[in-house]
């Protein structure tokens, strides 16, 4: 896949407006699980670290850490893989909806027939 760009069609939108560039970035997998990570990690984290982290497999996280290092939210050094600015003030902005989401779910009855994760 190619890293997503605002002004150029995404996953479920032709129009290219950032926002829905974003939304097609945040919602390739284990993406946003990348961002959290290395939100909580305290410092940078290795590949090998980001990777038990995130539980995902190799080729999932270069792909996904390509698109996010390309739309400048992760940034990479000596010591590994961290949030850049933009990625640190994207998860600011999350967060809350993070809250939103748990506050929904507890007032809501769900079907317990869906599979967890999902």
């Amino acid at each position: 896949m190619t890293i997503p760009t605002p002004g150029q069609p995404a996953r479920g939108s032709r129009s290219g407006r950032p926002i829905m560039v974003l939304l097609d970035l945040l919602g390739r997998r284990t993406a946003l699980r990348i961002l959290w990570e290395l939100s909580l990690a305290g410092g940078p984290l290795t590949f090998r670290g980001l990777q038990a982290a995130a539980e995902t497999n190799p080729n999932v996280l270069n792909a996904r850490l390509k698109e996010l290092r390309g739309a400048g939210l992760v940034d990479h050094g000596t010591e590994g893989y961290r949030l850049s600015g933009g990625g640190t003030a994207l998860l600011a902005v999350v967060l809350p909806l993070n809250k939103w989401a748990d506050d929904w779910a507890a007032t809501r009855e769900f079907s317990s027939d869906l599979p967890e994760g999902g």
